[in-house]
């Protein structure tokens, strides 16, 4: 890990990514909102804190606390307990071999109830016990306006939440590769049942298909609820997340506010000219200066956002180094204290390491002389 160097420092340079549109047309849904991923800015808001039912988007939260279990490659043995649920299911019997990893996939995908109970079993050791989980998470979340009942979505009373509080979530499970790898998938060869045996499940989300740059993320459906939907789609570095609750035409709701999204963000260069050194240990030289390599860019709604960056070096380095040698690494951060983007801080130029013998045999043979000069 790099040692930090410097706390702060202010560069940046605006161009435009569109000329904008006006988003201003109304949507189907009762509560949506539209945020640039990483910043938290908000491009669009329906109704964002209305308490409402969300369907299968529950599952975007058992996901993700599967995914951070630390247990994926777990075989679990599915029970009647973790089966015994109504809706849409991955086909889940009591006794089937299937891996947790496999469970996240099941949800995702196919929304299935039977993969949402059986990772609440697993890693919560109970429905309950994991409930209890989806809450703590949200909380730490700062979802205030939150409260889950059940880990598929099914509808229960005191089974709530809001748009904005659905963005936050998808923001945070953004930053996970692997909940971004599986929600982006159209479909999926899984292999689980007793014994096991090969399946292909397909994605839910239209999205994918409908909408350039689409990465996923949750559909869901009850008769309470309505339709509901959670999206995410990235362009040249750009991602915006948009959720709608109780949306009839969620499919062209998103595409509109997608669209919207990526006209009117403005995309800023960060720049970063300082030259660090690092002291070099056994070198020719004692130390050398370090540049920022590559491009690094910013995403705001205004167009000048208030970036900080945080600069991590190493504080010192073995000769030899080459030139272009990675030592370090520039962090440039949001307002909201979330990164925007990083670039590597690299050597500027070559350190040849030190001849220790040759450097000793010079010093002899001048003592050497030095002494037949009477010096």
């Amino acid at each position: 890990m790099f040692k930090k160097i410097i706390a702060f420092l202010l560069t940046l340079c605006f161009f435009t990514l569109s000329g904008g549109i006006n988003c201003s047309a109304e949507i189907s849904a009762s509560s949506a909102i539209v945020t640039v991923f990483g910043s938290g800015e908000i491009l669009y808001e329906k109704n964002p804190r209305q308490k409402r039912s969300m369907a299968s988007t529950t599952k975007i939260m058992t996901a993700i606390l599967a995914l951070e279990s630390g247990m994926l490659d777990r075989e679990i043995t599915a029970t009647k307990e973790m089966v015994t649920v109504e809706g849409t299911s991955i086909g889940l019997l009591a006794g089937d071999k299937i891996s947790l990893r496999e469970l996240v996939w099941g949800m995702l995908l196919q929304s299935g109830n039977d993969a949402a109970n059986a990772v609440a079993v697993t890693v919560g050791g109970s429905v309950d016990g994991f409930v209890g989980m989806m809450n703590d998470k949200a909380k730490a979340l700062g979802m205030v306006d939150t409260h889950f009942v059940t880990p598929s979505g099914l509808d229960a009373d005191g089974h709530y939440t809001t748009a904005y509080d659905m963005a936050l979530l998808t923001s945070y499970c953004l930053k996970n590769e692997e909940f971004v790898k599986i929600c982006s998938s159209r479909q999926a060869t899984l292999s689980y049942g007793n014994p096991p045996y090969k399946r292909t499940l397909t994605n839910h989300n239209k999205l994918l298909q409908l909408y350039d740059g689409a990465i996923g993320v949750k559909t869901g459906f009850t008769k309470k609820s309505g339709r509901c939907l959670v999206s995410a789609a990235r362009r040249d570095g750009l991602t915006i997340i948009c959720v709608t609750l109780n949306s009839p035409n969620d499919w062209d709701d998103h595409s509109y506010l997608l669209d919207c999204g990526f006209a009117n963000v403005k995309k800023t260069e960060l720049i970063y000219t300082e030259n660090p050194r690092v002291h070099i240990i056994s070198g020719e030289g004692d130390s050398l200066s370090l540049s920022a390599s590559g491009k690094a860019f910013a995403f705001s709604l205004k167009g000048n956002p208030k970036i900080s960056v945080r600069v991590y070096s190493e504080k010192f380095a073995y000769a030899p180094v080459k030139k272009g040698d990675v030592l370090g690494e520039v962090c440039f951060y949001y307002e909201n204290g979330e990164k925007a983007a990083s670039l590597p801080l690299t050597a500027d130029s070559d350190i040849k390491q030190k001849n220790y013998s040759e450097s000793k045999n010079k010093g002899f043979f001048k003592r050497i002389t030095d002494f037949f000069k009477g010096e």
